[in-house]
């Protein structure tokens, strides 16, 4: 039986406890051995980072240190100009021959799915693995998709939970606690090195 991986992509900037939430709920609803962090160098379809790509490589590794099903890959960090997920699924398919894979995603990117490189290859890739908001039905979660993206799609049942990297980087301009919004290890990074005081 192939091996059944996830893979994560984002900026990861920072890595939060919803990130950490939908990738173990990933895991567990699809039965996948290993979920594959990926945080982006450049961005093609967003703005570029607040923090710098050593500090959140750096970040999520400490994240997700004591999830032993958890992996980090910072081939898109490595990686000259732009990055799109169809070249990391690309490759990870390379490193990961016979494995069938799933690209987990968040509620707000599937939105801009058909905008990305090459749609059609990124799902011969590899399904979608959605998340769900909590309330909301699922064909309003995939109503931005085209038939053919939603029937490789595969639900992930969320919890009622709303935090986005943004609101913690607000939350450290403010001088307020970031507690619990990530974990303890990010926090304390975070503060160390004086990220998103200016944010």
């Amino acid at each position: 039986m192939a091996q059944r991986i996830g893979v994560y992509g984002g900026t990861f900037d920072p890595p939060h406890v919803a990130h950490l939430i939908l990738a173990e709920r990933a895991r567990e609803h699809l039965g996948l051995v290993r979920v594959v962090f990926v945080p982006c160098g450049t961005p093609a379809l967003k703005p570029a980072a607040a923090a710098p790509p050593e500090h959140r490589l750096a970040m999520l590794r400490l994240a997700v240190a004591d999830r032993p099903e958890f992996a980090v890959d910072d081939l898109e960090l490595r990686r000259d100009g732009l990055s799109y997920t169809v070249d990391t699924l690309r490759a990870i398919a390379v490193a990961a021959p016979g494995a069938q894979h799933w690209l987990i995603l968040g509620a707000d990117a599937v939105r801009d799915f058909e905008r990305w490189r090459e749609p059609a290859e990124i799902l011969r890739l590899a399904r979608l693995a959605v998340a769900l908001r909590y309330g909301v039905d699922p064909a309003e979660s995939t109503a931005t998709l085209s038939e053919a993206s939603r029937a490789r799609v595969d639900p992930v049942p969320m919890p009622r939970l709303e935090i986005a990297s943004s609101d913690v980087r607000a939350e450290v301009a403010a001088g307020r606690s970031i507690r619990y919004l990530v974990p303890d290890t990010v926090a304390a990074y975070i503060a160390k090195h004086r990220l998103y005081r200016d944010a």
